[in-house]
């Protein structure tokens, strides 16, 4: 009998707490969002299961050496990647090696809607301040408004780890929803006149402006924001391995393989890091309401200033200003929402072409933002 209770006591069903059982739940929601609806399985799969593997009760201060944020633990280990850094840049790296800059480069202005998107990062930034947060970790929670969880958990993992959970949840749970919480911003803020916009088609790109884009655009990124170097660098060097086409086998590694085991692991790791006993707090509520405040903020800043621009736009030059939505850097999945959008209006106007140039300025921006904002704070504490 003295065995039993012992076994009883080391269970799951002695130690179990409420936010255990709402945290299982979230898991549970999160798996279901992406089996049924397809929300982003790729991301919420693992994230949903890694919330089921970290809320699991177990005897803490032991010895066992079972929870996530136990020195020792088999989860510890793998989840040095994301307290170090070292997942964002390898996605970043897969990202390159998947992406196709070329509507970028054919209309090269709409660079600017990818940029006019990262407002919401500032805007959330100074509201995290007003709300008692301190300067480091209201940056990584602004950072959420570029709906690139890699960004987000790479700027958190500088400033702001101990928050690194919540903000990592939050900013993958907000690309995931991307259909959901877009598409009414986007009606919102146009007419129908204006979703009806037909843009004419993007120029050729030759392969030469193909190869030489990687590196002119690090050099450039990173010299206004040298902060953004990992990121950055490792998005354009998978980019070039894409197009010089000589380095296929690296492109197809950086693209596939590597990408889905960083990919598995960040999931994992990020989901196993809600354990209740340390995650469920008001001041993780707190951050979820600031991510959602700055992503609709980012979707109705590229909408918005791409109707500005119109104001300078003449005959086929205009844009749909749906396509400004695509500006935040959830690739490509805001693209594929203004894609729809712009189908159910008309079912011959394709914008995903047109979208994927502001998307994947998004993703520059975002990472640049991130860097100018490391960059900032940095030097402000290593002044004081």
């Amino acid at each position: 009998m003295e065995g039993l209770m012992h076994f009883l006591e080391f269970s799951g069903f002695a130690n179990v707490t409420w936010g255990h059982l709402v945290m299982i739940c979230v898991g549970i929601v999160f798996i279901y969002l992406a089996i049924s609806k397809d929300y982003e399985p790729l991301l919420l799969v693992p994230i949903g299961f890694g919330i089921l593997i970290g809320n699991v009760p177990f005897m803490e201060g032991v010895g066992l050496q079972l929870g996530i944020y136990e020195n020792g633990s088999v989860m510890n280990y793998l989840y040095f990647g994301v307290l170090k850094g070292v997942y964002p840049p390898l996605i970043f790296l897969g990202i390159g090696a998947m992406t196709d800059f070329s509507t970028l480069l054919s209309n090269p202005k709409l660079m600017l809607l990818g940029a006019a998107a990262q407002i919401g990062i500032f805007i959330t930034f100074i509201a995290a301040l007003v709300l008692g947060f301190s300067l480091e970790q209201s940056a990584a929670i602004g950072i959420i408004g570029g709906a690139d969880g890699p960004t987000a958990i790479f700027l958190a993992s500088r400033l702001a780890p101990e928050l690194i959970g919540a903000i990592a949840i939050a900013a993958y749970s907000y690309m995931a929803l991307v259909p959901v919480i877009q598409p009414p911003i986007i009606k919102l803020l146009t007419s129908k006149e204006e979703r009806l916009i037909k843009m004419k088609p993007p120029r050729s790109v030759t392969k030469v402006e193909k190869m030489v884009f990687p590196i002119v655009g690090l050099l450039l990124t990173t010299f206004i924001s040298p902060g953004a170097l990992p990121l950055l660098g490792m998005l354009f060097f998978g980019n070039l391995l894409k197009e010089s086409g000589v380095t296929k086998r690296l492109a197809d590694t950086a693209s596939k393989q590597l990408i889905d085991i960083v990919t598995i692991l960040l999931g994992v790791t990020v989901g196993a890091s809600t354990q209740a006993t340390t995650f469920l707090t008001p001041q993780s509520i707190l951050i979820f309401v600031l991510g959602a405040v700055s992503f609709m903020v980012a979707t109705a800043g590229g909408v918005l200033f791409a109707k500005f621009m119109n104001l300078f736009l003449k005959g086929d030059n205009k844009l749909n200003p749906m396509i400004g939505a695509a500006g935040v850097s959830a690739v490509p999945d805001s693209a594929r929402v203004v894609q729809m959008l712009g189908l159910a209006e008309n079912k011959n106007n394709h914008l995903l072409m047109h979208a994927m140039a502001p998307n994947v300025a998004g993703v520059i921006g975002s990472a640049v933002a991130a860097g100018i904002l490391l960059s900032y704070l940095l030097k402000i504490s290593w002044a004081g």
